[in-house]
């Protein structure tokens, strides 16, 4: 997976810089999300992080955004908010003539530099190369006080965890390229519409664009022990990984699955080969899976959907921390939240109101 993704101190063990007056600063290594390096001067530490990938979607300036959000999000895992700088790894295919490409790759470049303009930052330079394949991804780095960052590892037992965004995003993407291939689309036509796809897949492409940075904010202000970002590991295979890195004996508990509506019933009708109800269906650019107190969980899930915000931010309560061996699992039957799609004038309930009381 990612070059970014890091464990404490590179041995599994914490590790840490002597700043001055004997405090240790926290170093974070390969394993987990982002890197987290003392540096030499003021206690300061430097926080970096870098990811590529292939188009997953149609539209190439959504594409640039969903790049430059799956880059960042890296560092919203860790609460950090203010990025400092960007750089932009392109490659360009070499299947593709001038024309393609002179409409394709601008909109691309866009699309990633509007996405950091949103989160506050800029590209500054980067690399492009020719390729088979278009590629696109990034660096973004910050210089920060340790105050600025939640280390990923002090979950406790009663913890609950909250996810920011639905799960699905593969299915959704497969789904709708599925709809001009009749043999595919044969398979799945029972149980969904190709306006259920269209919708679905609409969702799934916002929803990936969307930047995390509004979770990392109210991860502070909530109090947030640790957090991840959920990409290519699915949901499971990114609990599994941050309880590994827990500081505590703890472990977590899935209870309910926030999906794009239908995608559940498209991975069924599939013979479940997304994975997607086991948790290991790859994502892309999700959203932050989160280890709150209890008390503060709610309320976290009522705060993100503020107004203030602007549209599309949501968040639900999908399981909770319980003492154990550092350990992540879902339950034999999960719930599944059926998440409606914008746009949709569906009456799907895909309300967050679960509870903690409700999945202890």
């Amino acid at each position: 997976r990612r070059s970014s993704d890091l464990t404490v101190g590179g041995d599994g063990e914490p590790g840490g810089g002597a700043a001055p007056g004997g405090y240790v600063q926290p170093t974070l290594g390969i394993g987990m999300d982002s890197c987290v390096i003392p540096l030499r001067h003021g206690g300061l530490s430097l926080v970096q992080t870098t990811d590529f990938f292939y188009p997953s979607v149609e539209d190439p300036y959504m594409q640039g955004r969903i790049a430059c959000a799956n880059v960042l999000s890296d560092l919203y895992a860790m609460g950090i908010t203010d990025c400092d700088n960007m750089l932009m790894l392109l490659s360009i295919s070499q299947k593709m003539n001038e024309e393609e490409r002179e409409k394709v790759m601008p909109l691309m470049i866009k699309g990633f530099r509007d996405a950091a303009e949103e989160g506050g930052t800029s590209v500054t330079g980067g690399q492009t190369v020719y390729n088979p394949w278009i590629i696109i991804g990034g660096v973004a780095t910050v210089v920060c006080q340790t105050s600025e960052f939640i280390m990923p590892e002090n979950a406790v037992p009663g913890d609950v965890l909250v996810l920011t965004k639905p799960l699905g995003t593969q299915v959704a993407v497969n789904a709708h390229q599925w709809l001009d291939n009749p043999e595919r689309w044969n398979k799945i036509k029972l149980v969904v519409s190709e306006e259920e796809v269209e919708l679905a897949y609409q969702e799934a492409m916002y929803s990936m664009a969307t930047l995390n940075r509004t979770a990392a904010g109210l991860m502070h202000t909530f109090n947030a022990h640790a957090a991840t970002d959920i990409t290519g590991f699915g949901i499971l295979g990114h609990a599994q990984n941050l309880a590994k890195q827990q500081l505590n004996e703890v472990s977590f508990v899935i209870h309910n699955l926030p999906i794009i509506a239908k995608m559940a019933a498209i991975t069924k009708a599939c013979g479940n080969r997304f994975k997607l109800l086991h948790g290991t269906s790859p994502e892309t650019s999700g959203g932050l899976l989160i280890c709150l107190p209890r008390e503060q969980a709610a309320r976290f899930c009522a705060e993100i959907k503020s107004p203030k915000y602007g549209e599309g931010h949501q968040a639900w309560i999908i399981g909770i921390v319980e003492k154990g061996n550092r350990t992540a699992r879902i339950i034999d039957k999960p719930r599944i939240i059926e998440v409606t799609p914008r746009g949709a004038t569906s009456s799907t309930h895909d309300s967050n109101n679960a509870s903690p009381d409700a999945i202890s």
